[in-house]
């Protein structure tokens, strides 16, 4: 009879140590408390119905998802200037109505890019006043009810491409003769000095997440100092609590050719939040969810069995020919409540 022993990378540290010295393992730290089968739940982001630009309102959409039937909804701060001049008081409370009459919780208050994009600055000004929007988000999220804050991780400040949003450069779809795929990246550019200021940044944006009660959690996109399951583990071992976790999008995790359903079990208990999309079989583009190769059921799976309890919510790009966003995030629920019926 075999019997399996499951190490997290702290007891396997600890074991390897214990080995050399000739000691023994304690029986309580040899097997991890299981923490048993995941209870997957079903939202939707708000800005699937909504574009990202300053003062785009999330309130029309809470009525359709409501009435679709989703279990909570990811509402955001789109630009800077939303931070003042739109999630005020009187509109909070009258999205907080709209939330509570559509039995709809928030599972995460998000900032959009622009709004703490010098996170990752060198300049000590920028980085303040980044790290001052992401307290203002905090505070709106507390009052939205929200149990964290999410923000994906922004890139190096040196990086510029041809497209204002770093990550979508991935590809040259059709190349004139002599294009190369490039990226400018400033004179001087000292990648540990990047790194090292964003971990104690990042220590920064917990500790103020925390301060409102929240917690804080972390996406990965193509080209950002966080651009997959890895880096996230190698950034986490550096802030080590539990109130700061991984938020995958597991399409631009598959974009990046990293297996969606590994990457949840590479970040297991840290997983907080889930952004699901399809993909095309080339993996390029989102297309409307149902119709493209993403392994729904092997993610569900993989949700359950690291014990995830969060949400997991559609996240669809539009493209020309698609079928109307309604019936795609009924599409979704139908097949998210199958899957996780499993």
């Amino acid at each position: 009879m075999k019997t399996r022993l499951d190490l997290n990378r702290r007891q396997f540290i600890q074991t390897a140590a214990l080995a050399a010295s000739g000691l023994s393992l304690p029986a309580a730290a040899a097997q991890p408390a299981s923490r048993g089968q995941g209870q997957v739940k079903v939202g939707c982001l708000s800005w699937c119905f909504h574009p990202l630009s300053a003062g785009a309102d999330p309130e029309p959409a809470l009525d359709l998802l409501g009435e679709i039937g989703f279990d909570g909804v990811e509402l955001i701060a789109s630009a800077r200037s939303d931070l003042k001049n739109f999630w005020t008081d009187a509109k909070i409370e009258r999205v907080n109505q709209k939330l509570q009459k559509n039995k709809l919780k928030v599972s995460q208050f998000v900032m959009f890019q622009p709004v703490v994009e010098d996170l990752s600055s060198t300049n000590k000004a920028a980085r303040e006043q980044a790290l001052n929007n992401f307290e203002a988000g905090c505070r709106i999220g507390k009052k939205l009810g929200a149990p964290m804050v999410n923000i994906v991780a922004p890139w190096a400040r040196e990086l510029k491409g041809p497209t204002e949003y770093l990550p979508r450069y991935y590809e040259i779809a059709n190349p004139k003769p002599g294009q190369k795929y490039h990226i400018d990246i400033a004179e001087g550019f000292d990648w540990d000095r990047v790194w090292d200021a964003y971990v104690e940044t990042t220590k920064t944006c917990l500790a103020r997440a925390k301060a409102q009660g929240m917690k804080f959690s972390l996406e990965q996109h193509t080209h950002c100092l966080v651009p997959d399951a890895a880096s996230f583990l190698r950034l986490w071992d550096q802030i080590r609590d539990d109130d700061f976790g991984y938020n995958i999008d597991v399409g631009w995790t598959l974009l990046q050719r990293e297996y969606p359903a590994v990457a949840i079990h590479k970040v297991g208990r840290h997983l907080m939040n889930v952004h699901m999309r399809d993909i095309d079989g080339v993996m390029r583009q989102f297309p409307a969810f149902g119709r493209g190769v993403m392994d729904i059921q092997a993610i569900i799976t993989a949700l359950k069995n690291v014990g995830f309890n969060g949400y997991a919510s559609i996240e669809q790009d539009r493209h020309p020919g698609d079928p109307d966003i309604r019936d795609t995030c009924r599409e979704y629920l139908r097949i998210m409540r199958e899957c996780i019926g499993k």
